[in-house]
């Protein structure tokens, strides 16, 4: 029998059928509130009180619906957070790095085999990248320059520019910042760096600042999940998020298989984001951070094990993909969007899932189980650029159609896997496309080593217009494609 996936979520266990968790919830508080007024009705005509005290028992229940809708009376509501505006890294030109360059260069290296370049040959030719995917300048050596300074010299590439560009995209003082996320998954140095932006900009000295390493692809939906946390703590602030992945230290120079693939799938790419929760700032905003859902699944060996940085025999040091990844990622996935599905979905969609899991436990065990329709809530999908296989999987999996998936296989065919940042080159492109309208959703969903999920769903403030002249699409975008075969 078919058993419902679980997931650790603020210390509970929770179970896909959580779906009608709200229905279930609402009518058991009802039920209480119905016993209690019936209970109180009951004294006050025993005791033989006067009518006009009936009016006490619905009068609590219209303050207790009142408080419910609307918890903001008592200011238990949340803080609204927007993102102002972002920015997105457009690698030079030169940086440029054909298939036949990569080859040739892993050639000359003389540390592949045969077997090795076949297998990266073949690997990069299915993996949906195109020709104008770009390296970091100490890749293009032979042998490659992996040492400390190169790594730093490369966050200064790729952090430094974008920071400027939102900065004067937003007209906003590097000393108006009160809080600075900074992610890189597999370079961390000392000083960190959030350390690094913070002398560059002469940041002031009270500002909060937080370095987020080893959290792999959904690196960068972590740390808007944290600045969320941070803005609902810290009233009229500003937060801004660099999302990055370095890879001049990052170069596997062994001849294991899973760990050659990411020598051929990660590319250049960084991202800076503008959080507030200042309400004067709702007017230039782009977006309202509608919902955070955040899952892992860390306590299990296999999925834990799925991919992790390790030495190989010869004490080469690279990241090791396992068979069991793509299985993993569908159980880490769909744990999630339970989760989502239950804060997001209509009551219709609930229901027809309800039924259908019901229907294949005790009636049919061979029928489906329904996939709730996430696109009558949402209109726009960010998802996760590893792969056209993978991305196809994830889209087949949400019911999604072609025009759903392109920004992610535009962005992966353009740019590349570019890890965390990747969710940003794919807004961007939404953005460029002038398809976002006012109250719209977008979905982007961040996933990484860990394994973690997250799903940030953000609302349209106003129509998304005159973003095609800006990177990094600009004079980029040719035809949309369908994606690589699968």
């Amino acid at each position: 029998m078919e058993s419902a996936p679980e997931v650790i979520h603020g210390g509970t266990l929770l179970h896909s059928t959580q779906l009608l968790k709200p229905l279930r919830f609402t009518f058991f508080q009802l039920q209480i509130l119905f016993v209690l007024l019936t209970s109180i009705e009951a004294y006050l005509f025993l005791e033989g009180w006067n009518p006009i005290f009936h009016i006490f028992p619905l009068s609590s229940l219209v303050v207790f619906i009142i408080i419910i809708n609307h918890p903001s009376i008592l200011n238990i509501a949340p803080r609204s957070v927007y993102l102002v505006d972002f920015s997105c890294l457009k690698p030079p030109s030169f940086f440029r790095v054909p298939f036949s360059t990569f080859l040739e260069n892993a050639t000359l290296m003389d540390i592949f085999d045969s077997e090795s370049l076949c297998f990266m040959a073949k690997t990069l030719k299915s993996s949906g990248q195109s020709e104008e995917t770009c390296l970091p300048p100490a890749l293009h050596f032979i042998p490659p320059k992996t040492h400390q300074q190169e790594s730093i010299n490369e966050a200064h590439m790729v952090l430094f520019p974008v920071m400027d560009d939102l900065l004067t995209k937003t007209h906003l003082s590097p000393r108006d910042i009160d809080i600075l996320i900074v992610n890189c998954s597999g370079f961390c140095p000392s000083p960190c760096l959030s350390s690094i932006v913070i002398n560059k900009y002469s940041m002031r000295s009270d500002i909060k600042s937080f370095n987020l390493s080893g959290m792999g692809c959904s690196a960068s939906a972590v740390a808007i999940h944290l600045a969320e946390s941070l803005l609902q703590v810290h009233k009229n602030s500003n937060a801004v998020v660099l999302s990055t992945e370095i890879l001049s230290n990052g170069w596997y120079a062994g001849k294991e298989r899973s760990k050659l693939i990411l020598n051929c799938l990660f590319r250049m790419g960084s991202g800076a984001i503008l959080l507030t929760n200042r309400k004067e700032a709702k007017d230039s905003s782009k977006y309202k951070l509608f919902k955070t859902v955040r899952t892992q699944r860390a306590f299990d060996d296999k999925s834990y094990l799925s991919a992790i940085r390790e030495d190989d025999m010869d004490g080469k040091l690279g990241v090791t993909l396992t068979r069991d990844l793509l299985q993993v990622a569908g159980e880490t996935l769909r744990s999630n969007i339970t989760i989502l599905g239950d804060s997001v979905l209509p009551l219709s969609e609930k229901l027809r899932h309800g039924v259908s899991r019901l229907g294949k436990r005790f009636l049919d065990k061979s029928q489906e189980i329904y996939v709730p329709n996430f696109k009558s809530v949402i209109q726009h999908f960010c998802l996760p650029v590893s792969g056209g296989p993978v991305i196809r999987e994830i889209g087949k999996m949400l019911k999604l159609k072609d025009k759903d998936m392109e920004a992610a296989l535009m962005t992966l065919h353009r740019f590349g896997n570019q890890s965390s940042s990747s969710l940003w080159y794919e807004l961007a492109y939404l953005e460029d496309q002038e398809r976002i309208g006012k109250g719209d959703r977008v979905w982007q969903l961040g996933m990484g080593t860990g394994p973690k999920c997250v799903s940030l769903i953000w609302e349209s403030i106003r129509p998304i217009v005159g973003e095609s002249n800006n990177d990094p699409w600009a004079e980029v975008i040719q035809n949309p494609i369908s994606g690589p075969p699968t």
